[in-house]
């Protein structure tokens, strides 16, 4: 008898509200479907995998490895940048197998936005295009910083040495 009091007092939310997130909900995680033309593109395929493999390597390197590690070894890690770098390759291999799996499972060219938009849904593809464009600010910073460390190094530090005035 008291668990049927309970009950009838408990309120539920109005019809209305909870179609409205009910539908909200729906639409933020709705993915894009892919058509029947998903192979077809006016572009022709004309990279080898020798070339494939070279363009990600150099995309993946840049100037960071060669100018910041040095400074980074000497100045705050010493010899633990082995332990870093290793961290960073795992990660990194961790990463290649999803974009593997992604490419496999979605045969359409894209990047990480393409490949969250078809797989996880409209919300998530948000996030992760808005993600992408603070990784490239942060990526063209650091390449702006290492650029600038190296004209003071040629012109024998006097733009550091003005500014510090």
């Amino acid at each position: 008898m008291a668990e049927d009091s309970r009950a009838s007092r408990r309120v539920s939310a109005p019809r209305g509200v909870s179609l409205m997130c009910s539908t909200l909900c729906t639409k933020l995680i709705r993915t894009k479907t892919l058509g029947l033309d998903a192979l077809s593109t006016p572009l022709r395929r004309c990279l080898s995998t020798l070339e494939l493999t070279l363009l990600s390597i150099g995309a993946m390197i840049g100037a960071g490895l060669y100018v910041i590690t040095g400074t980074v070894a000497h100045e705050m890690c010493g010899p633990a940048v082995m332990v870093a770098f290793l961290i960073a390759g795992i990660a990194s291999l961790f990463s290649a197998l999803s974009y593997a799996e992604f490419g496999a499972r979605i045969p359409r060219a894209g990047s990480a936005y393409v490949y969250t938009y078809v797989t996880v849904g409209e919300l998530f593809a948000f996030v992760v295009g808005w993600d992408l464009v603070l990784e490239y600010m942060i990526g063209a910073a650091s390449v702006a910083r290492a650029w600038s460390g190296y004209v003071d190094y040629l012109a024998d530090y006097r733009i550091s040495n003005w500014t510090d005035q």
